[in-house]
C-alpha cells in the first residue's frame, strides 16, 4: 500500500497549506429529531458486493452480456483478472446457507447497475428479479436485506478511458439513467426492502480514480475531474436518496463512506498532509449528510499523514499489521465514531470492518477489539445503530486479487463450498447474543470436519489453542 501513497502525498505538496472543511451547522434540535429515527434492533450484519462475489451468469454471445469499467481495467493488465469470483450470481444458494448458519440480523448486499443495463436502455429484467428473489429469502430466513445500489462499478458503456471528462459519473447519460436504474430498482423492491445504500465509499473512489491513478478511469492528480466528478457524484447520491423516499415513505437511507483515519505526524509542518488528507475523506458526506438517516463508517486501518509515510515504499509486516499491510488501530474506530457523530449529527453504522488474514485467530482478535470498540462507544453515549463485518467469505479484493482473505467463510477453489472459519461461529454467538462475547472452545466434532476437509490439523489445532 505504500507505493500508492506516493500521488496522494505529491498532490498535497502541491495543494500548499489547506484548511479543514468547516463542519456543517447542525442545531440541537436537528440532532434530538434524527435520533427518533425507527431503525429496529441493532444490526450485527455482513456485508458483500456483487462484482467482487458474482460471476457474470451469461455467455458472451447473449445478448444481456455484460462488462464494467473494471472489467477494462483488468484487461489492460493494470489489476488482477477476476475471473468468476466466488461465482455467486450462479451459486447464490450457497452463499445463503452460509448465512443461515451464521443468522446475522442483516445482510448488505449491492446491485451490479452494468447487469441491470447492459446496454443503454436495454434492462435484463430476469437479473432484476433474481435480485429481488434474494432479499425476499434472505427476508423469509429472518435477515433484513440492506441493499447498496452502487459499489464503486460502472457499466463499460459509461467509461471512455481516453476522455476522463466524459467517464462514470461525468458520461452524458450518467444523470439520466442511473436516475432510471434506482427507480426501477426501488420499484422493484418495494416492501422488500427498507435499508438503501445509495452509494458505497464515493469519496474513496473519487480519489482513488483521479488522485492516485488506482481505478478507472485511471487518472493521476487530475483535481479538475476530481471536482466534477465529486459534484456528480453528490447530485446523483442526492436524486436517488429523493427517488428511494418518494417510493417508500419509512425507506432507512444510509451514506456510506471510506473513514482511514489519519493521525499526525512531526514531519506534518503546519497540517498540510493531515487537513488535505480529512478533507478528501469529507468533501463528499459533508454535502450529502441532510438526506440520510444514518452516517455509514467503513473503517479498516489507521495511517501517518506525513513525509515520514514516503520514508519507506515496502508493505509492512507483524501482529500490529493485516496480511496486506493495513495497520491494525482499534482507537481510530472510536476516534472516527466521535468525528461523524459529532460533525454530522446524525446516528452511525459501521458498515464495513474486517481484515486480511492468513489466520482467523487474528481476525477473531481483530473483530473483538474493534466490536468492544463499538460497545464502549454505546455505552459512551454515542448513537451506534449496527455493525457490519466484511465480509461474508474470501472474494475478489480489486487490485490485491485473491491474496487478502477477509471472509468469515473460505472458499473451496474446487467445488467453491462456503466453509465457516471459527470467526464465522463467533458472529453467529455475538448475533445471538446481541453483545460482545468471547469464542469458546469449539466442538471436537468440528475441528474433525474442518481437518477433513482442509487439511488444516497444525492451523486448527494452533487457531483452537489461541481461542480457549
Amino acid at each position: 500500500m505504500k507505493e500508492t501513497l506516493f500521488p496522494f502525498f505529491i498532490i498535497i505538496l502541491l495543494s500548499g497549506c489547506v484548511s479543514l472543511p468547516p463542519a456543517p451547522q447542525v442545531t440541537d434540535s436537528q440532532r434530538a429529531a434524527w435520533k427518533k429515527t425507527n431503525t429496529g434492533k441493532f444490526a450485527w450484519g455482513i456485508a458483500a458486493s456483487s462484482y467482487q462475489y458474482e460471476d457474470p451468469g451469461v455467455s458472451p454471445s447473449d445478448k444481456m452480456y455484460f462488462q464494467t469499467d473494471w472489467d477494462a481495467l483488468t484487461a489492460s493488465g493494470h489489476a488482477p483478472p477476476k475471473g468468476n469470483a466466488d461465482y455467486s450470481w450462479s451459486l447464490w444458494d450457497r452463499d445463503l446457507q452460509a448465512l443461515k448458519k451464521i443468522k446475522p440480523t442483516h445482510y448488505r448486499f449491492s446491485v451490479e447497475w452494468a447487469r441491470i443495463e447492459p446496454q443503454p436502455g436495454i434492462y435484463n429484467e430476469s437479473a432484476i428479479r433474481n435480485y429481488v428473489s434474494r432479499a425476499r429469502q434472505l427476508k423469509a430466513a429472518g435477515i433484513e436485506p440492506v441493499v447498496s445500489l452502487w459499489h464503486f462499478t460502472f457499466p463499460q458503456w459509461l467509461y471512455d478511458k481516453g476522455n476522463p471528462s466524459r467517464s462514470n459519473w461525468l458520461h452524458p447519460l450518467a444523470d439520466s439513467h442511473w436516475r432510471a436504474f434506482v427507480t426501477k430498482m426501488v420499484r422493484a423492491f418495494g416492501s422488500d426492502v427498507r435499508f438503501y445504500i445509495p452509494q458505497n465509499e464515493p469519496n474513496g473512489q473519487l480519489t482513488t480514480a483521479y488522485i492516485l491513478g488506482l481505478w478507472p478511469p485511471a487518472r493521476i492528480l487530475d483535481y479538475p475531474n476530481y471536482r466534477r466528478a465529486l459534484d456528480a457524484s453528490v447530485r446523483q447520491f442526492r436524486e436517488s436518496a429523493a427517488i428511494i423516499r418518494s417510493l417508500r415513505k419509512d425507506a432507512v437511507i444510509i451514506s456510506v463512506e471510506a473513514y482511514p483515519w489519519w493521525e499526525h505526524s512531526w514531519f506534518d509542518p503546519g497540517n498540510i498532509f493531515y487537513n488535505n488528507a480529512q478533507r478528501f475523506n469529507l468533501d463528499h458526506p459533508d454535502r450529502i449528510y441532510d438526506v440520510c438517516d444514518i452516517m455509514g463508517i467503513n473503517y479498516y486501518y489507521s495511517r501517518v499523514a506525513g513525509l515520514d509515510s514516503l520514508i519507506s515504499f515496502k508493505t509492512p509486516h507483524g501482529p500490529r499489521y493485516s496480511s496486506i499491510g493495513w495497520r491494525i488501530d482499534p482507537i481510530a474506530l472510536y476516534k472516527n465514531i466521535e468525528l461523524v457523530s459529532g460533525r454530522y449529527g446524525k446516528p452511525i453504522m459501521i458498515t464495513e470492518n474486517g481484515i486480511a488474514a492468513e489466520w482467523d485467530a487474528k481476525r477473531l482478535a481483530y473483530l473483538r477489539k474493534h466490536i468492544m470498540i463499538v460497545e464502549l462507544a454505546k455505552k459512551n453515549g454515542y448513537d451506534v445503530r449496527g455493525y457490519f463485518v466484511w465480509s461474508l467469505a474470501d472474494n475478489y479484493e480489486w487490485h490485491y486479487g485473491y491474496a487478502a482473505q477477509f471472509g468469515l467463510c473460505a472458499i473451496d477453489p474446487y467445488n467453491m463450498e462456503r466453509i465457516l472459519r471459527p470467526s464465522a461461529f463467533y458472529f453467529r454467538d455475538l448475533a445471538a447474543a446481541g453483545h460482545i462475547r468471547y469464542p469458546r472452545k469449539f466442538s471436537s466434532v468440528y475441528l474433525y470436519w474442518l481437518q477433513k476437509r482442509q487439511g488444516w490439523q497444525k492451523r486448527v489445532a494452533y487457531e483452537n489453542e489461541r481461542i480457549r
